[in-house]
């Protein structure tokens, strides 16, 4: 005597809540696409704070009237805003190659894949 019958789950059956076949289900759509979408926030808050800066120091290098701090506080800002973006597109090329030496996939860093059970 069996206690359940074949093809019956011992937790019975599941359903996924309403809403859930929108998004659909899976790693992609789980930890992994939000922190894909948490790094491209990221990277887009710091070229719009790069941009935002230059624009300011733009107008403080316009309204220096020939002061000479005023002036080298604007070029530091500039220089400073332009190293930033530096830094944030070098980490984007630098995953690109590594991800393209290690794993044959530029984008195997940037936009990594997990395989699970159903894939």
């Amino acid at each position: 005597m069996a206690l359940l019958e074949e093809g019956t789950s011992f937790f019975g059956d599941i359903a996924a809540p309403p809403g859930v076949d929108k998004h659909g289900a899976g790693f992609e759509n789980g930890l992994m696409g939000f922190a894909n979408t948490l790094l491209k926030l990221v990277i887009l808050g710091a070229g719009l704070y790069a941009f935002v800066n230059i624009i300011i120091a733009g107008y403080t290098f316009l309204g220096a009237g020939g002061d000479p701090k005023k002036v080298e506080q604007a070029w530091a800002k500039i220089w400073q805003s332009l190293l930033g973006l530096t830094f944030v597109a070098g980490s984007l090329v630098l995953a690109g190659i590594f991800g393209y030496l290690v794993f044959k996939d530029p984008t195997a860093i940037i936009n990594p894949k997990i395989y699970g059970p159903e894939n």
